[in-house]
């Protein structure tokens, strides 16, 4: 298997440094009103927090975040001024279909970045005397793009040193939190080993104990601040702490070099595993959080499922929102046969998020389908989960499957990945990255359709690290080589590392087997992910559960101890990413889910029914 590097290519003789800067610096003079989804000038990319209210106290250069900072247009509205805004950019004919981001405007974007603008620099005179023309070309880096998204979470302020000050009092009465005192930090926590550190975003409730908490891991290349929709609401909980993570080698955590040194293929994909799941366990070490509740997104729900599998009795619950590498693909699982021919995976590339969002139609996704059909088209699916037709002659209920080209299976065995191909486009990236974003986050207000897809921006152009774990877990088309429908009846159900005293005769007593937890498998209506793979699953962890339930040789506090059981839950209007195309409704969810958590966790404290802790090794 080939394995490649981000790759940098010189740019072409004929565009030359001087006229760039000329055309450049012309467009920030030009009487012409900026595109309000994708802005030609930086400068309104940079600070658009500087125009809105009064109250808004946010900038790049500052950490103190105030309570009003919330307000979000409308749905309706918002919507009406971003399709105006799309009409207003096509007619002035930047972009394309595809990839509606001009030529000029990614030029310029690419341009915010250090290795351009130290170019810049060293042709200083006389070509940048101009200071307007020197500030509006401040450099956009990773944090503060993501600080930019963060700043969209309302009520949360950060904590930091002069909120205890009277002027930070005062501005609390002022914007009171009606759920209660929020504060949000975030640290880079240090690992062991070189260049290992993870980002952390935390949501605390000032004043409260947190006896519960929920760890949030994001997909394959994104970063914690998708989930900006998600940090509030899910924080209204009470006795709650939310940790969310960049998980190591993506988005804002370090990038160490990603190797593999196994030779055989299962022993590539425990290495792969173990490459984020034991980084997820030593940051687990260093906060000191002995169980907690885990949800992951997309990959980040796939290597949930190998964290509790690895490091048994850490779990309260596992939330999987539209995890990857659930159905079995023989194609996928036998190194010796060819790569998958056919897959869903291009939806993500294709998926218009508004027309799913805000359709007008009720019929619904093929997920919806899914779900309404009756018990035994459910089971037979869910035992043929490859299978995209019916015998019944009935509408097709799983997503759409489109033929992999071969070129992309090559690029995808040889390890190059989406974002290398980001990297070597030069300038022309962010028009290569607005071909994803424009239809990802077309269903939102346009400030925030802008600073998603500058985030993404940021997080894909970085250097290459975790992002290079794909073809070791995934084949092409995102079908896992080690599918969790084979391994998930065992989730739950591990030896704990602390076996019981001998008994009387001095023989060994049996090890403590975990009692299993609940396991919750989210999907999106129109999700290219298939929910019958969620539905397959369910029905493994049922079976496992009776059988526990009907062990001879379990122990009777065993038995009050049991807690396994599965669902899954569709979300409507939404596609993959349905933490943001309907987070009123996924939000919803979670919180029911984490306060049946908190209740049976006081349920067990109040009985003297927790289980044993693992011997940490």
């Amino acid at each position: 298997m080939l394995k490649t590097y981000p790759t940098t290519i010189p740019l072409p003789k004929r565009l030359k440094l001087v006229s760039a800067v000329g055309r450049f610096n012309s467009t920030t003079t030009s009487t012409s009103s900026p595109d309000p989804t994708y802005s030609t000038q930086p400068g309104y990319r940079l600070y658009r927090r500087q125009q809105r209210p009064a109250s808004t106290t946010i900038t790049t250069t500052s950490s103190t975040m105030s309570a009003s900072d919330t307000t979000l247009p409308p749905p309706s509205s918002s919507r009406a001024t971003q399709t105006q805004a799309e009409k207003d950019s096509k007619s002035r004919g930047a972009g394309s279909a595809f990839f509606p981001l001009g030529y000029k405007e990614a030029a310029q974007q690419w341009a915010c970045y250090p290795l351009f603008r130290l170019v810049l620099q060293l042709v200083r005179e006389p070509f940048l005397s101009n200071t307007t023309f020197e500030s509006q070309w401040s450099s956009v880096t990773a944090r503060q793009a993501e600080r930019n998204v963060l700043s969209f979470i309302p009520y949360l302020r950060e904590a930091t040193a002069d909120n205890a000050s009277t002027a930070s009092q005062l501005s609390d009465l002022a914007n009171a939190d009606p759920f209660g005192h929020r504060v949000w930090r975030q640290n880079m926590v240090p690992l062991s080993g070189k260049d290992r550190a993870l980002n952390e975003f935390s949501i605390e409730r000032v004043g409260e104990q947190a006896d519960d908490t929920l760890v949030m891991l994001h997909g394959y290349g994104a970063g914690l601040g998708f989930f900006y929709k998600n940090y509030e609401p899910l924080s209204r909980v009470p006795g709650w702490k939310l940790y969310s993570l960049d998980m190591l080698g993506m988005g804002n955590s370090a990038r160490p070099p990603f190797k593999i040194h196994a030779k055989d293929q299962q022993g590539k994909i425990r290495e792969a595993e173990a490459w984020f799941i034991d980084a997820l366990e030593e940051w687990r070490r260093a906060r000191k959080i002995e169980r907690f509740t885990l949800m992951g997104h997309s990959l980040g729900g796939y290597l949930a499922v190998s964290y509790a599998l690895k490091y048994p009795g850490r779990l309260n619950k596992l939330i999987l929102a539209s995890p990857a590498g659930i159905p079995e693909d023989p194609w996928a699982v036998n190194a010796a046969m060819p790569e998958p021919e056919e897959s869903a995976y291009g939806n993500e590339f294709t998926q218009d998020q508004e027309s799913i969002v805000n359709r007008e139609t009720p019929e619904g996704g093929a997920n919806t389908a899914f779900i309404q059909a009756d018990s035994k088209d459910k089971k037979a699916v869910a035992s043929s989960i490859k299978s995209n037709t019916n015998t019944n002659g009935k509408k097709d209920t799983a997503p759409p499957r489109r033929p992999i080209p071969g070129w992309i299976s090559w690029l995808w065995d040889a390890n190059v990945s989406p974002f290398s191909i980001v990297r070597m486009t030069g300038p022309l990236g962010p028009r290569f990255v607005s071909g994803w974003t424009s239809r990802r986050f077309n269903h939102l207000p346009p400030e925030e359709k802008e600073a998603l897809h500058t985030y993404s921006y940021s997080l894909f152009r970085q250097k290459g690290s975790g992002e290079y774990v794909l073809p070791y877990l995934l084949a092409p088309g995102a079908f896992a080589r080690s599918p969790v429908i084979n391994r998930i009846q065992n989730v739950g159900r591990q030896i704990i590392a602390q076996s019981q005293p001998q008994t009387p005769e001095g023989t060994p007593a049996a090890p403590i087997r975990e009692a299993g937890f609940p396991i919750v498998f989210l999907y999106g209506e129109n999700d290219w992910m298939d929910v019958a793979g969620g539905y397959a699953a369910e029905e493994k962890i049922r079976k496992r559960v009776e059988q526990a339930l009907l062990d001879k040789s379990r122990t009777e506090e065993e038995r009050k101890r049991e807690n396994g059981s599965a669902k899954v839950v569709v979300i409507r209007r939404a596609g993959h990413h349905l933490y943001i195309d309907n987070p009123d409704e996924f939000n919803e969810v979670v919180r029911k889910e984490m306060e049946e958590t908190k209740a049976w966790g006081a349920r067990m404290r109040r009985e003297g029914l927790l289980p044993p802790m693992p011997v940490e090794k």
